[in-house]
């Protein structure tokens, strides 16, 4: 016998708003009244973030979902460009968590209004209008900031830079990255623990290498940090190899991504 199916669905929906969407999803196949429960706008506007209506209001895009549900998974699924095309949210589909990714033309990256070096284009795999080209450099020095206060809070977060390697790339071999809270830690000290990766390696032994994603960029992790309660500032993500002054080139980046872990 179906015993929740004797309990009002106003209560099992109450139940399951304090769960997640991952035990939302298994208990709806439990039970035909967490079934029914388990497609109430209550359950689903929880598992948004607080701040949802707020992100959403500064997106372009039409988001046209007749449930809560509906939005929590179009969100999921279809990254939004907010802030003028600058910054993409999304939600990670477990847990409801924010993700944003600062797009390339919102980083500083060294001799990048200099055409000789690097040339911005759009690229139809990219969300963003423009992605940034490396044509040629000997100094590779990129960076992104974004306010913690924009983040899930009590949350670990990795930071991926997200690109591409066109046929023919070179000097990408080793490149060392960190993240920091800005107003915790210097340059000089962060750079003291940075990373070392492998950009143009992929998966296997030794560095950290670069991974294939499902929308078929590359990505490579930069860095983790624990977002506590939103309240230290900037966190700012930086690559660099300005050790080797040897050519590089054949690099396509899209932006860098602040991913709950």
């Amino acid at each position: 016998m179906d015993y929740f199916g004797l309990i009002p669905e106003d209560c099992l929906s109450e139940i399951l708003s304090f769960t997640s969407p991952e035990d939302t999803a298994r208990l709806s196949t439990s039970s035909r009244g967490f079934n029914s429960a388990a497609e109430s706008d209550v359950v689903w506007e929880k598992f948004l973030p607080s701040d949802y209506q707020n992100i959403i209001s500064k997106s372009k895009s039409l988001l046209a979902s007749p449930s809560m549900k509906q939005l929590y998974f179009s969100l999921c699924d279809s990254p939004i460009l907010t802030d003028g095309g600058k910054m993409s949210f999304s939600l990670d589909k477990k847990t409801g968590k924010k993700c944003f990714m600062i797009s390339a033309r919102e980083l500083a990256i060294s001799w990048s209004d200099t055409p000789h070096y690097w040339a911005w284009s759009s690229h139809p795999d990219s969300r963003f209008s423009e992605v940034a080209n490396l044509r040629f450099v000997c100094w590779l020095d990129m960076r992104g900031k974004i306010e913690t206060r924009l983040l899930s809070k009590r949350t670990n977060y990795v930071v991926y830079l997200v690109f591409k390697l066109k046929s023919g790339h070179y000097g990408l071999e080793t490149a060392n990255t960190f993240v920091r809270f800005v107003d915790r830690e210097s340059d000089n000290e962060a750079e003291e623990r940075a990373s070392v990766v492998s950009i143009s390696r992929q998966e296997g032994p030794g560095e950290n290498r670069s991974k294939r994603r499902d929308d078929e960029w590359m990505e490579i992790e930069m860095g983790k940090i624990f977002n506590d309660a939103g309240e230290d500032g900037d966190v700012e993500a930086r690559l660099m190899e300005v050790r080797r002054l040897s050519a590089k080139g054949g690099f396509i980046v899209q932006g860098i991504e602040f991913r709950p872990e």
